[in-house]
């Protein structure tokens, strides 16, 4: 499979920055700085699947009034993607910045961030930036790559959203999903096509065809396309069908848990609909489930589907029989610094319901918490 295809992005777009005056001494929030500048601009999520934040999100997020929605290992890891005008391409910084104990954004590390741009381009945010200058931009301590597949799907989103044409290879997979090719014939595709497709799904003729093909799909084909659809909200049919297939592949006698996995990954920005949560809870109450993957894909993908006490708590007994400790506690880490999930995750920590299993993890991770 050609991976990767046409992941067209720009981490030097200052030269796109404009304003006539500007006093940089009243510039405290990388939000107010895209708003001097004149840039329309849009904010992704980057650390968990690509997820669109809001502006009033972001600002207050800036501001530390809310915690960061989607924290890995207490960061938070965002796409600025900005431009002006009727701009061709527009231009993205990757940035990633330190969360502190509550969740919230490190101030300092933000001011240090807009400190370092503006030091870059002096007064002046109309000019191009010269060698020196692009030196210093690139080597801040702020700047990240996303993995490949994410550049991928940031492609795919943008384009979409700003209503440009998807890359070349989105016909081919177009021609696939049809089955005109032959659904054993996609060397093909192109995961940047898979991307297109995905954030296009909401298109008729995308759904019948993908309706049509799913459980005909190779593996090979089959992982990358949920890893694409992860980013997007489905059409109810879509999202229906999916969760069909899981529950098909449950009831079998020798469950595929790479396939539960996959489908269960493809409805992450699904998770707080009551089907996909049904289904994550049958996914936790079956005896043959315990494969690493699904566990994690639940934790880090569909925790809105476990995000009650009753829920949790069963996911967390199953979890504590089918991991070691370090895993069980690496997970239990995550969870707690996820804004939507950390109330129940406190009400687990004290329900007089809990197993002896769970009662001696959880017992282990604050002793070692104090520890250090």
């Amino acid at each position: 499979m050609e991976l990767y295809s046409n992941c067209i992005y720009n981490i030097a777009p200052i030269q796109c920055l404009t304003a006539e005056t500007t006093n940089m001494n009243q510039i405290s929030t990388l939000s107010e700085l895209l708003q001097l500048s004149g840039s329309s601009y849009r904010i992704f999520d980057m650390g968990r699947t690509v997820t669109k934040l809001s502006k009033q999100t972001f600002e207050k997020v800036e501001q530390a009034m809310q915690p960061y929605p989607y924290p890995v290992q207490r960061q938070a890891c965002i796409a600025i993607v900005f431009w002006q005008n009727n701009a061709a391409t527009p231009f993205i910084w990757f940035v990633k910045m330190p969360l502190d104990e509550r969740g919230l954004l490190n101030q300092a590390a933000r001011n240090h961030f807009i400190a370092i741009i503006l030091e870059a381009l002096g007064k002046d945010l109309s000019q191009d930036p010269t060698e020196k200058q692009e030196e210093l931009l690139k080597s801040n301590p702020y700047n990240f790559t996303p993995a490949q597949y994410k550049l991928a799907a940031l492609n795919s989103i943008v384009k979409r959203d700003l209503k440009q044409k998807a890359s070349q290879y989105y016909e081919h997979c177009q021609l696939y999903f049809s089955g005109k090719l032959g659904f054993d014939n996609w060397q093909g595709v192109g995961v940047q096509g898979l991307c297109d497709f995905a954030s296009r799904i909401e298109q008729s003729d995308n759904q019948q065809s993908l309706l049509g093909a799913f459980k005909q799909l190779p593996n090979q084909v089959l992982a990358p396309l949920c890893s694409a659809m992860e980013n997007q909200k489905l059409p109810i049919n879509v999202l229906s069908h999916l969760c069909d297939l899981t529950h098909q592949e449950l009831a079998k006698a020798d469950v595929d848990q790479a396939k539960v996995a996959n489908l269960l990954r493809a409805l992450s920005a699904c998770s707080a609909n009551p089907l996909v949560v049904d289904l994550v809870s049958n996914v936790v109450e079956h005896e043959q489930v315990t494969d690493i993957n699904v566990l994690l894909t639940i934790s880090s993908r569909n925790w809105l589907a476990i995000s009650n006490e009753k829920q949790l708590m069963a996911f967390l007994e199953k979890l504590v029989l089918n991991v070691e400790h370090d895993v069980f506690a690496g997970i239990f880490q995550d969870l707690i610094a996820l804004p939507d999930i950390r109330p129940a995750l406190m009400i687990c920590l004290r329900s007089p319901e809990r197993s002896n299993a769970l009662v001696a993890a959880f017992g282990k991770i604050f002793t070692q918490v104090k520890g250090n």
